[in-house]
């Protein structure tokens, strides 16, 4: 499965990352190819492009503040969970998105 998420938290610092690196390393581990964009005090980092968005079976967004950019993914499936949840259960996140 092709997998795109965001992270975000208010400052966008550690949680973001906590929760980009839990997504990116168990999504590995169960066999799926997943790019991570992270948002927060530093802008948009490692942004998605447009085909990448497209070609992806779902997004998922564990954010605790708004998607900047979020009509990139109108039409796409997107699965909505806080940044917590990602860092806590990344596993549980993913069977969320159907893998």
């Amino acid at each position: 499965m092709k997998i795109v998420a965001v992270t975000a938290c208010p400052t966008g610092i550690a949680h973001t990352y906590m929760a980009a690196e839990a997504l990116e390393k168990t999504a590995k581990q169960l066999g799926h190819q997943i790019r991570v964009e992270t948002q927060g005090a530093m802008g948009i980092e490692k942004q998605l492009s447009t085909k990448e968005i497209q070609e992806a079976d779902v997004a998922i967004f564990a954010i605790n503040i708004e998607v900047e950019k979020r009509e990139r993914f109108d039409g796409k499936k997107v699965i909505q969970v806080t940044v917590q949840e990602a860092i806590k259960n990344p596993k549980g996140v993913l069977a969320k998105a159907g893998t």
